[in-house]
C-alpha cells in the first residue's frame, strides 16, 4: 500500500499491524488493541447479566406483591400494613430499575470511551480515518437503548398499576 496507509494481517495466533512509520510488529499496539476489544466484548456481555438480574429480582418483587395482595385478609393483616408493604415492594422495583439503568448506561459510556481509544489507536497503527469515531447519533441502533426503555417501562407500569389499580381496590 502507498502513503501512510498500513496493512493489517491476521493469523490464528497473532495479529500484526504494519505501517510505513513502524515496519514490523508493534507488540504494545497489538496488545492494547486486543485489550480494547476484550473490554468492549465484556461490556456487551454485562448488559445481559444486568437484564437477567433485573428480570429475576423484578419477578420476585412482583410475586411478593401479588402474594400480599391476595392473602392480606386471610393472614389477618390490616389494610394499612398491606398497603405499606405493597408500596415498599413497588419502591423496591423502582430502585432495581434505576440500578439496572445506571449500570447499563455506565457501561455504554465506558464502551464509548474504549471505542474512541480504539479509533485513535487504529489511526496511528493503520492509517488516519481507518475507523470512524462513534457518535451518539447511532443511539437508536444500540440494543442497550431498548433494554433501558424496557426496564423503565416495566418499572413505571408497575408503580402506576399499584397507584391507580391496587391501592383503590384495597379501600
Amino acid at each position: 500500500m502507498s502513503g501512510s496507509r498500513g496493512k493489517m494481517t491476521e493469523t490464528a495466533d497473532k495479529v500484526t499491524i504494519r505501517t510505513k512509520d513502524s515496519p514490523g510488529d508493534n507488540p504494545f499496539t497489538v496488545e492494547r488493541y486486543k485489550y480494547l476489544l476484550q473490554e468492549m466484548r465484556s461490556l456487551n456481555e454485562n448488559v445481559y447479566k444486568h437484564l437477567t438480574l433485573f428480570q429475576t429480582l423484578a419477578t420476585a418483587v412482583i410475586g411478593a406483591s401479588t402474594a400480599v395482595l391476595v392473602s392480606w385478609k386471610k393472614l389477618d393483616v390490616g389494610p394499612d400494613i398491606a398497603r405499606i408493604t405493597i408500596w415498599t415492594l413497588a419502591c423496591l422495583l423502582f430502585v432495581l430499575a434505576m440500578f439496572t439503568v445506571l449500570s447499563i448506561a455506565s457501561g455504554m459510556l465506558a464502551w464509548f470511551d474504549y471505542r474512541k481509544e480504539e479509533v485513535v489507536l487504529l489511526d496511528r497503527a493503520v492509517y488516519p480515518g481507518f475507523r470512524k469515531s462513534p457518535t451518539l447519533r447511532n443511539l437508536l441502533h444500540w440494543q442497550e437503548t431498548y433494554v433501558i426503555l424496557f426496564v423503565l417501562s416495566l418499572a413505571a407500569g408497575g408503580v402506576s398499576f399499584v397507584y391507580w389499580i391496587v391501592m383503590p381496590a384495597m379501600g
